[in-house]
Formats: structure tokens, C-alpha cells, sequence
């Protein structure tokens, strides 16, 4: 029977929980947004599934593999578990309308604004879309996260822990 309870967060990762400085592909380069890795621990000890979706068109530009994003991924969710964290699933969409490689030159559902990243989550892990938001930097964020029927939030910068515990405040008890 499909638990229609669960609660999960889903975050934008560039500019939400990673500072945004173009194409970031490797740990070594990458710059925590304040509070990232304390509020992911806080929300998976409260029990939340935690999803990354996040736009990619380095892979379509020729930056970096898919491979190296999912590296990435991996070695991300080792720093998180070093806080007592985890992310449920990374989610991420390599394709570009007029990307230079042709494979990755592609109108998706997933690119957001899509919702398909999103949905996929919610449809894999049985989310009541009531008990689901998502943090995002962009307008392409909230904007993926009302097509997919989920409440949406737009973090201005600063401390993402901040924010989110502000946003959750009388939704959602997180610790």
C-alpha cells in the first residue's frame, strides 16, 4: 500500500544549496550556501524525503559528461551524510533546445520549467503533493513546482536554513 503521508522537499542545487558560479561540476570547486548542509540534516531527521532537480545544460554545452554530474551527486550526499543528511534522489535534466550536442538538443518535460523532474519524484516515492514544496532560485523553479501542483518558494540568497525553516513554519514541524 502506497504511503500517501510521506512529506519531502525538493531543492533547486545551483544558487539554493551550492553558490551558483556557472557550471559548477566538481567538489572541489563547489561553495556551500550558508545553512545547506544544516538544514538537510534537520529535515531528514524530521523524516522528509529531500530531492535535488536541477537544469544542466553543461552536459548539452560539452562542459562535462553526465557521468561527472552524477560524481558530483554522489559526493555531494557524502557531505551531507557527514551532517547527519541525505538526499533522497538527484534529479537532473542535461538537455538544451539548440545545444550544441545533438543528443542533448531537446525540448523535454524535464527542463525546468518543466515539471517532469518533479513528477517523477512525487509518482516514484508515493508524495501527497499537499505535503511537498520546493526551494528554488528562479522563477523557472516555483514556476516548475505549480505545473507539477506543489507549493513553491523563491530563496533570495543568504541562508537557505533560514528560509526554509521561515517557509515551513506551520506546515511542517522539522525539528
Amino acid at each position: 500500500m502506497m504511503d500517501t503521508r510521506r512529506k519531502a522537499v525538493f531543492f533547486d542545487r545551483d544558487g539554493v544549496l551550492n553558490e551558483d558560479d556557472g557550471y559548477v561540476h566538481q567538489m572541489r570547486k563547489l561553495r556551500w550556501v550558508k545553512g545547506a548542509r544544516e538544514i538537510v540534516a534537520e529535515l531528514t531527521k524530521a523524516g522528509f524525503l529531500l530531492f535535488v532537480v536541477t537544469n544542466q545544460s553543461g552536459v548539452a554545452r560539452g562542459y562535462f559528461t553526465e557521468e561527472t554530474v552524477r560524481q558530483l551527486h554522489r559526493e555531494m550526499n557524502e557531505e551531507f551524510q557527514k551532517w547527519g543528511g541525505h538526499i533522497t534522489e538527484f534529479f537532473y535534466c542535461p538537455h538544451l533546445p539548440g545545444a550544441p550536442l545533438p543528443a542533448y538538443d531537446q525540448v523535454c518535460s524535464c527542463r525546468k520549467p518543466a515539471p517532469g523532474m518533479i513528477l517523477r519524484a512525487l509518482d516514484a516515492y508515493g508524495i501527497d503533493k499537499d505535503r511537498a514544496v520546493l526551494f528554488g532560485d528562479g522563477k523557472r523553479d516555483v514556476e516548475a513546482a505549480e505545473k507539477a501542483g506543489i507549493r513553491g518558494f523563491l530563496f533570495p540568497g543568504g541562508d537557505i536554513e533560514a528560509f526554509v525553516r521561515e517557509k515551513l513554519a506551520g506546515h511542517f514541524t522539522i525539528g
